[in-house]
């Protein structure tokens, strides 16, 4: 148990030590965010409604428009199941569907040897795919160019 004396001793400290970390994170979130370009289909409201929580979530995102969005997966290297509605490069990583802002943004703030996240197929609830309440249990996938894969976040 600490004392009153020692507990206002120990709060300059402690204040310190938290705005140190309130200022990393101001820091980070204030790094300027590079460039995401999403491949999609155009008849794709999914894909364009994702796109808008990238936008929200601070990101400065083209859309390009293609018939089929195979041959970018293919040469991003996502594997064949992992597959979703649209294909999005950023920073020299391959993201593949419904992924969250956030994990893109961990992603490049972690920077793994990696060739990018996907999260197969469409999940209800994933960004661009809310329904009301409704919601599934999906993974964020980490994929590498040899075709490894582990699971980089669970909702």
């Amino acid at each position: 148990m600490i004392d009153r004396r020692s507990f206002i001793a120990a709060m300059p400290l402690a204040l310190i030590a938290c705005s140190a970390g309130v200022e990393e994170s101001r820091a980070s979130e204030s790094t300027p965010l590079p460039q995401i370009l999403v491949h999609k289909t155009p008849s794709c409201g999914c894909c364009n409604a994702w796109v808008d929580h990238l936008r929200a979530a601070g990101f400065t995102v083209e859309t390009v428009d293609v018939p089929d969005t195979t041959p970018i997966a293919n040469r991003l290297g996502v594997p064949d199941e992992l597959r979703s509605c649209h294909t999005a490069e950023i920073d020299g990583y391959g993201i593949e569907g419904h992924v969250p802002a956030a994990d893109i943004r961990r992603l490049l703030a972690e920077r793994p040897d990696a060739a990018g996240l996907a999260v197969p197929g469409m999940p209800l609830g994933s960004p661009g795919m809310e329904m009301g309440d409704r919601r599934e249990n999906y993974d964020v996938i980490l994929f590498d160019r040899s075709g490894g894969t582990r699971i980089f976040t669970s909702y």
